[in-house]
């Protein structure tokens, strides 16, 4: 964790310390400790292959579906290791937002509605309230409401990716974890991504992974760089304010890369 980053006043909503991935015996991500804050946008910048996307699946324990993957150090939601969390409850409080929409061959109701049914909701009403404002959260609701049947598949590819985001906020989560959520976007379809991440942040922490560089510098708070090292694992090489680490960065590297140096 770079210092300074909490400034003693903000408990981080994310965090690790000390903390590595292994695939079997290979070091995926190396001793990587960071402080991620609430209400914030974070953003996970770096060149292809460096963990970004590993990085970020940490704190919803989607690693654990690939086989042999063993970690060292901690992982922590609010101060708890996600570890000793239950993964079903864990990933209510910590939605994901992938890099290709992938709505479910349903309508576009129940998409939405699917995850709180699955949590336990069943009266309609309830439903219908929570599918209405998940749809207004993400500004779908007016181009969608009168074609709630209509299947999700029929749906622009801009979107369904604003429908995924509404799905995982019907389940209530804290945390959204969105994973280069533009780069099957077009320009304008990115933009209405981009304005819409700025508008839920006031209720949610975002942590995005993105390749592209002006978009981590218009929508972040502040900007995590990683990059492999010697023996090709990832390394959080400098943290901190976007508008810091795109202007003034403290390590060389940081500059070399968003320079367009290498990468």
């Amino acid at each position: 964790m770079q210092d300074g980053i909490l400034g003693g006043m903000e408990l981080a909503k994310l965090e690790t310390r000390n903390y590595s991935l292994y695939y079997g015996h290979f070091r995926a991500l190396a001793d990587i400790s960071i402080a991620i804050l609430p209400n914030h946008i974070t953003a996970i910048i770096g060149p292809s292959g460096c963990g970004k996307s590993t990085f970020l699946r940490t704190f919803n324990r989607m690693n654990d579906l690939i086989p042999n993957v063993t970690v060292e150090g901690k992982a922590l939601l609010d101060g708890e290791s996600v570890f000793d969390m239950n993964v079903v409850e864990l990933r209510r409080r910590i939605g994901m937002v992938f890099q290709r929409p992938n709505p479910f061959p349903k309508s576009i109701f129940d998409n939405v509605a699917y995850g709180p049914r699955v949590h336990g909701v069943h009266s309609r009403s309830r439903l219908a309230e929570i599918v209405e404002q998940s749809l207004r959260a993400v500004a779908l609701w007016d181009e969608v409401r009168d074609d709630l049947s209509k299947s999700a598949l029929s749906l622009s590819v801009g979107q369904q990716q604003r429908l995924c985001i509404a799905r995982a906020l019907a389940v209530g989560p804290e945390v959204i974890l969105m994973d280069e959520p533009c780069s099957a976007l077009d320009p304008i379809a990115t933009l209405r991504i981009e304005e819409l991440m700025q508008a839920l942040k006031k209720d949610y922490t975002i942590v995005v992974v993105t390749h592209n560089m002006q978009q981590a510098a218009r929508v972040s708070d502040y900007t995590a760089f990683l990059m492999m090292g010697e023996d090709r694992s990832g390394r959080l090489i400098e943290y901190g304010p976007t508008g810091q680490l795109f202007t003034r960065p403290r390590d060389r590297r940081t500059e070399d890369y968003i320079t367009g140096r290498f990468g």
